[in-house]
């Protein structure tokens, strides 16, 4: 749907002066340059993907105009013709004061040829904002760019400031919670200079080697592996030339920024800018969109939220975060529950039940359905007794009655599921047959044609009707690929499951919008604890924490490490909480993901139940909507009742016990004293 231009944010407030000497511009990336979103992206382009019902690219659009930014160029090359087609029909177009143009390229295999082909170009003219199309962000750009700005005029060789902000991975995947992996950073602390930059591919030997001249030209470094890359960065105008002298940059950060690092010859610098309160995350792949999807809902994005970015229909916030548009009809016994977003015109049957999940336009539910944590994009079929979990479901798929998707599927545009037929989990389905090979993540989706156009091998065109003719998405892979049977989806379906290649099968689950499943949690922990025991037999380990323990006592500072490794834990697990709370997780998910912080920390199942009681009073506290006792008590009850197991889990014997009653009368005392006169009552519920 089109970007809507009343009622949009107000625009940040910038350094008037330096804009009227020169404009803000920006460089928006409209192709991602890799493959994780296949088969969908065969289809359509990732920033053209719906997220909470309005695409990628609206987002990151909206931003740049409420950040300053006048005049925006868009890279389209993969489904360029349907991008520039969808700007030139969006109210983009025609925003006073904010201008937005396309730059289209057919043979452009990354990031490196986009930004040489901008330079040939000559329509940068000093600094510019370097973002992709499926980054969501509220940040402000004022002290970003003053910071960039300041350093260019002491260092002309500071060309980049890189936006990144903290992010905890989990101890047991070692991963984020947008689904990226382990980021390793050093950073200067007094300068914020980017010393070196890492990312788990690069430092799989288990160890990063710094050299010795970085510790002696740096008298102090900051090795960080919690650090999120935002992918927001700050550019001088060196950094197109920069691409132009080396060919053999393509990718952004592989090539580029370690390639400037390791540079001791011309000298030039990076420097990152750190936001704390702000929001920022790139959709990376499915589990990231997941996630992005959950902050949007839980207004984590605002003013960028659907009800503000909401284009042709209004949507309604109602309580508990449920978002519906006009013209929806809902039978009465229907369920919505919350977290959840329908789109206009959508159809909702009897004793269906929809939970967090995402319901696009034109939709037509029927009864007895159950949707949770799904993505329904626009004009899907879904007819009774179906069962969809964790799952991706594109515009005009048809699920027959009693149809079932398992956790982590995606089924591409227009594909039929048969009656009754079970899709197994983390199956991607498309009516495209699957590529022969694999291709490398710099390889474009199939590129355009010199026409613009092809038509892609539907694989039965009786049933899906007239092909629609979408941007050139062809190779000789698909060109040449026959019509297969279409069986493979039950009785009168249609589609291909495609199969995983070899090494791919730790990425379906790592990567998906499914939860990981509790024996894949179990295995990695399991695995995780060997290779400790293996770790120990050596006299210099590594702590959890990544500092380097000497062999020395060290009683005063020891004490001060674990009072403050505790309070680090006893966050963490609240935040856990939160997320299962919110996220409708397992009990069995919440306490592997606990164990995990317990073995990171080196702790025992006492501080577990501690950090674990204050974290559901705490949430007792805050959904409550008022200060009366009896509301307060009826939500801790409730929060006890539900994750009793949880808690119980950890309570092995008198000392857990006591552990948790000491830190039921600290909250009485100290954080929550609205508790002190119903002790006996939540005791009792305990």
């Amino acid at each position: 749907m089109g970007a809507q231009k009343k009622g949009a944010p107000a625009r940040v407030s910038e350094d008037a002066e330096e804009l009227a000497r020169h404009p803000l511009q920006a460089i928006l990336l409209a192709d991602s340059f890799t493959t994780k979103f296949r088969p969908i992206t065969l289809e359509r382009p990732k920033v053209l993907l719906p997220l909470a019902n309005i695409p990628m690219i609206d987002y990151t659009l909206a931003w740049l105009e409420s950040a300053g930014v006048e005049e925006v160029f868009v890279f389209c090359c993969a489904h360029s013709k349907q991008v520039i087609n969808y700007l030139e029909n969006s109210e983009w177009s025609s925003h006073p004061n904010f201008s937005v143009s396309t730059i289209e390229s057919h043979n452009s295999a990354g990031a490196g040829d986009a930004l040489r082909l901008i330079y040939e170009r000559h329509v940068i003219h000093g600094d510019f904002v370097l973002i992709s199309g499926d980054t969501v962000s509220n940040m402000s750009l004022t002290q970003a760019l003053q910071e960039h700005k300041e350093r260019r005029k002491k260092d002309s060789n500071a060309v980049m400031t890189m936006v990144v902000k903290k992010s905890k991975h989990s101890p047991i995947t070692q991963q984020s919670r947008l689904g990226t992996d382990e980021l390793f950073m050093a950073i200067n602390p007094d300068t914020k200079e980017l010393l070196r930059y890492e990312d788990k591919a690069e430092y799989s030997k288990g160890f990063i080697s710094l050299d010795k001249t970085l510790i002696a030209d740096n008298p102090s470094i900051v090795l960080h592996n919690d650090k999120q890359d935002c992918y927001i960065d700050i550019c001088s105008e060196e950094v197109l030339s920069i691409f132009t002298d080396n060919f053999d940059y393509q990718h952004l950060r592989r090539h580029f920024v370690k390639g400037l690092l390791l540079d001791d010859i011309m000298g030039y610098k990076i420097f990152t800018h750190e936001i704390h309160s702000s929001y920022a995350a790139r959709i990376d792949n499915f589990r990231s969109y997941d996630t992005v999807s959950k902050d949007i809902i839980q207004r984590w994005t605002y003013p960028f939220v659907p009800d503000v970015l909401c284009g042709n229909s209004a949507i309604k916030v109602e309580r508990q975060g449920t978002y519906r548009a006009s013209e929806v009809t809902l039978s009465r016994s229907a369920q919505i529950c919350p977290f959840t977003v329908i789109g206009q015109g959508t159809k909702i049957g009897n004793d269906t039940k929809i939970s967090h999940s995402v319901i696009g336009e034109g939709c037509s539910i029927g009864s007895n359905v159950t949707i949770e944590g799904s993505y329904v994009w626009n004009n899907v079929t879904v007819e009774d007794g179906c069962q969809l979990r964790h799952a991706i479901v594109c515009d005009g798929v048809i699920m027959k009655s009693g149809a079932v998707l398992e956790p982590g599927v995606v089924l591409s545009f227009k594909v039929v599921v048969g009656k009754q037929f079970v899709v197994p989990a983390y199956s991607m389905v498309s009516l495209l047959q699957q590529p022969t090979q694999q291709d490398s993540d710099e390889e474009l989706e199939y590129a355009d044609s010199s026409s613009g156009t092809v038509e892609l091998p539907y694989v039965n065109k009786a049933i899906t009707g007239a092909v629609d003719k979408v941007n050139g998405d062809a190779t000789s892979d698909l060109s040449e690929s026959r019509y297969g049977p279409t069986s493979e989806l039950g009785t009168g379906g249609v589609g291909y499951i495609w199969s995983i290649f070899e090494g791919g099968n730790d990425e379906e689950w790592r990567h998906s919008v499914a939860p990981i499943p509790s024996d894949k949690l179990a295995k990695i922990m399991l695995e995780k604890h060997e290779d400790e025991e293996l770790l120990t037999q050596d006299g210099n380990v590594v702590s959890p924490s990544g500092d380097l323990k000497s062999d020395s006592d060290g009683n005063a500072s020891d004490n001060n490490d674990d009072e403050g490794s505790y309070v680090s834990f006893e966050k963490e697990v609240e935040a856990t909480f939160l997320r299962a709370v919110l996220e409708n997780h397992e009990v069995n998910n919440a306490i592997l993901e606990v164990n995990g912080l317990r073995l990171s920390y080196n702790l025992a199942s006492v501080d577990c139940a501690g950090a674990i009681f204050y974290s559901m009073m705490k949430w007792a506290v805050e959904s409550s909507h008022n200060a009366k006792a009896s509301e307060l008590h009826k939500n801790a009850a409730a929060v006890i009742t539900k994750w009793k197991k949880l808690l119980k889990y950890y309570l092995h014997g008198i000392d857990e016990e006591i552990e948790v009653i000491l830190k039921f009368e600290e909250i009485c005392l100290e954080s929550c004293k609205e508790f002190s006169p119903l002790f006996p009552q939540v005791d009792d519920e305990i």
